[in-house]
């Protein structure tokens, strides 16, 4: 069976659920050979065995730290001219898809991004995606050399499938554009204690109709009820309601969680466009002639005020 690269996303050595799904998918069209850089890749080695992962190409240096994309480009290449596999697979992050990008201008590939399903075909792995603001749904393949696929967090289920991998150094030469853009400085991002939006399995989102930064509490207290990430409309980041990192649409970030929650938005084309792939959507707003309605699986009509308290409360008390 043919082999297919999974770059693992990784914090020192801790494996993002992303990456997870990846070797999920891998699966279904390959030998999963997983792809850790950086400081801790050596540590991923027995996450990546337990989902699949019957090799583990790894590589530590310095430049992965200390300069932006490139280096990790270099070692993919370095990696697909080793085993050339049938696909490389890429989290579908903004720096993921850059890395895929580059990757396939490297290797002269065609390249998908933000595909949602995986699947074998007869002349290379077929990609499903959501398109023109989720409106269409397609299915693509790449016809000239090793396809190059990002796949949007949340695509598949992990599913475990213990392996014993071979874990080996990969040999990388950096090219001479790996350290063209080097990082000066990290501040931390401020933890809010839940999940990353894009990888959440569970997004609650506020928008106009919250009428208020001070308003966005009662989404956050349902939100932890639920053990969610919080989003935003465009219209509630704007006026300065919430942060710009938590806005989802077309010109934010895209979601595609099991359970999205909407409390107070309209349901524009262009918020509809960053969580239309939500696996089951829930509305609440008092218009009843709100295009959000014309997507939900489930819509209550009425003051959000009123709803999101009341099945906050709900919640706690089952859980309690």
């Amino acid at each position: 069976m043919a082999e297919v690269l999974v770059y693992v996303d990784h914090v020192d050595g801790a494996v993002r659920k992303p990456t997870l799904e990846l070797l999920t998918l891998a699966r279904r069209i390959g030998e999963p050979v997983a792809v850790a850089l950086g400081a801790g890749a050596a540590d991923t080695a027995a996450v990546l065995g337990e989902h699949g992962a019957v090799k583990v190409l790894t590589h530590d240096a310095s430049e992965y730290a200390d300069y932006l994309v490139v280096p990790k480009v270099d070692a993919l290449q370095a990696a697909v001219e080793a085993l050339s596999p049938a696909a490389v697979l890429v989290p579908s992050s903004a720096e993921g898809k850059e890395i895929a990008a580059r990757l396939a201008l490297r290797i002269g590939s065609g390249i998908i991004t933000d595909a949602v399903d995986l699947e074998a075909g007869e002349t290379g792995p077929v990609a499903t995606q959501s398109v023109f603001a989720a409106s269409f749904t397609t299915k693509s393949r790449i016809s000239r050399g090793t396809p190059v696929i990002t796949v949007k967090p949340n695509s598949a289920a992990v599913e475990a499938a213990p392996a014993d991998p071979a874990v080996s150094e990969l040999s990388v030469t950096f090219s001479a554009q790996a350290t063209g853009t080097k990082v000066t400085g990290r501040t931390p991002r401020e933890s809010t204690g839940r999940p990353e939006l894009t990888e959440a399995a569970i997004v609650v989102s506020g928008g106009r109709g919250v009428n208020g930064s001070e308003n966005f509490a009662i989404i956050e207290a349902l939100a932890d009820s639920l053990g969610a990430a919080v989003g935003a409309s465009r219209a509630a980041v704007d006026a300065g309601w919430y942060p710009h990192t938590n806005q989802v649409g077309q010109t934010g970030k895209s979601v595609s969680p099991q359970l999205y929650i909407a409390n107070g938005i309209s349901g524009a084309i262009q918020h509809r466009a960053g969580m239309q792939t939500s696996k089951t959507i829930v509305a609440v707003n008092k218009d009843a002639e709100a295009p959000i309605f014309d997507l939900v699986d489930y819509g209550v009509v009425g003051d959000l005020f009123d709803v999101v308290p009341a099945l906050t409360e709900e919640i706690n008390t089952r859980k309690g």
